[in-house]
C-alpha cells in the first residue's frame, strides 16, 4: 500500500511551488526550470530519493543544512534552490523521507 503524503509535506510542496512560480521571487525562472527538469525526468527524482533515504539511514534529516549543502554541491545549485528541489522531490516522489 502506498503511503499518502502528510498535510505538513503537502504544505511544504505548495510553498515551494508558490515560491518557484512567483515572478517576484529571485531566481523564480531558474527554480521553475529546475522543478520542471525533475518532473520530466522521474529517474532523476528516484535517484535523489535514494540518496535522501541514505541520508536518513545515516541519521540526517533530508532538509538538514548538511543534506541541502550536499545536494547543492552535487547538483551545482544554490542552497536555496537545493532546498526547493529537495522539498519538491520529497513531496511528490518519496514522502517517506524525513
Amino acid at each position: 500500500m502506498k503511503s499518502r503524503p502528510r498535510a505538513g509535506q503537502l504544505a511544504w510542496v505548495a510553498a515551494a511551488l508558490v515560491l518557484a512560480a512567483s515572478p517576484f521571487a529571485p531566481g523564480a525562472q531558474a527554480q521553475s526550470q529546475l522543478l520542471e527538469s525533475v518532473k520530466q525526468n522521474p529517474d532523476r527524482a528516484k535517484a535523489l530519493c535514494a540518496q535522501l533515504r541514505n541520508l536518513n539511514a545515516q541519521g540526517l534529516s533530508a532538509t538538514s543544512q548538511q543534506a541541502v549543502a550536499q545536494i547543492a554541491r552535487q547538483e551545482n545549485l544554490s542552497p536555496m534552490d537545493a532546498e526547493v528541489l529537495t522539498t519538491y522531490v520529497i513531496g511528490l516522489y518519496c514522502p517517506d523521507v524525513r
